[in-house]
């Protein structure tokens, strides 16, 4: 598949179809954890055929877990029955130990697993493209190295940092590729933590690394989607733009008919129902009065295509998911 014609011609559609990071609330449907979706890559891919099935989405998403890169380094995981895994504690804290730190085999944690549920999932969904799941090269470092204490470092050791981001995106790299081989037809590399810098520390510290992965996996079959829900990715669209991803997914913080407004008119744009106050918290009515609202104001923008302004909470609810859908349709 050309992937690149295939997003294209999504934003350019008469009638918008959207492309909502929906993987986890899967678990509902499946009757299982999301510890025992985490751990099991059958388990990912029928959540992942489940929600192709069974939902208008454009393309099917792994699961956006975070903590698989994190985990891969060392880094110490805490697994709970009906949250995502999160990272706790501080790998690196200094110069001494980012020089000592090891870019993991491929092995090492659950990376093959998930890559496993891909190709699994990849013989399942026949419709639709597959795209994955990865964390972004900032956002991996700042879970090695604490996600506040590495701010601080920034002023402090930049030298360490970018230690510890050189590695990081070899890794990414060679765990991106890795997806690829197992069938995915792209990856949502998910970058928040970039979104609390200001546009200077973004270009030295996050866009470099992220244009290199870039280059490295994307090609005409191969789609990266690059995904910031910071508050602060109005100020430094110009450096996020530069990484050359095929597409860009904002979030909920901010105003998306102002980022279309400033984007290149050939750069496709994404965003961003709010995941928690709608399909989380809301009601059908007003997810529904949430997607008219965003289409007044995106609707018209021939390089936009709807989502969620960030990953879905596995509680959220299936009626607001599917008065979502349902909004577009009619």
């Amino acid at each position: 598949m050309n992937i690149y014609k295939f997003l294209k011609d999504a934003a350019n559609a008469e009638n918008k179809r959207a492309l909502p990071i929906l993987s986890f609330p899967a678990a509902q449907k499946l009757g299982v954890s999301v510890k025992e979706l985490v751990s099991n890559p059958e388990l990912q891919a029928k959540a992942m055929a489940t929600v192709a099935a069974e939902t208008d989405t454009l393309a099917a998403i792994s699961l956006m877990d975070l903590s698989v890169e994190a985990e891969a380094f060392g880094a110490e995981t805490k697994f709970s029955d009906n949250e995502v895994p999160v990272i706790v504690g501080q790998l690196v804290c200094d110069e001494e130990g980012a020089n000592a730190l090891a870019v993991p085999s491929l092995d090492s944690g659950r990376a093959r697993g998930c890559a496993k549920g891909i190709a699994m999932a990849k013989e399942l969904i026949k419709d639709k493209p597959l795209i994955a799941g990865m964390i972004g090269p900032y956002s991996l470092a700042g879970r090695l190295m604490d996600v506040t204490e590495i701010v601080y470092l920034c002023f402090d050791e930049p030298d360490t940092v970018h230690t510890v981001l050189s590695k990081a995106t070899e890794y990414l790299i060679s765990y991106g590729n890795l997806l690829k081989e197992s069938g995915a037809d792209g990856i949502m590399i998910a970058e928040p933590l970039a979104g609390i810098l200001n546009p200077g520390m973004a270009e030295e510290f996050s866009v470099p690394y992220v244009k290199k992965i870039v280059d490295a996996l994307q090609d005409e079959n191969f789609a990266i989607i690059y995904h910031n829900c910071g508050n602060a990715v109005i100020g430094m669209l110009d450096e996020i733009f530069s990484q050359g991803a095929a597409a860009y997914l904002f979030g909920n913080a901010v105003d998306m008919e102002a980022v279309l407004k400033a984007a290149p008119s050939d750069i496709i744009c994404m965003g961003n129902i709010d995941p928690v106050s709608e399909f989380a918290d809301g009601t059908p009515e007003s997810m529904t009065a949430a997607v008219n609202d965003l289409l007044a104001g995106c609707g018209k923008y021939q390089n936009f295509i709807p989502s969620s302004g960030c990953d879905i909470p596995a509680h959220a609810k299936w009626e607001n998911i599917d008065a979502f859908f349902n909004a577009f349709k009619k």
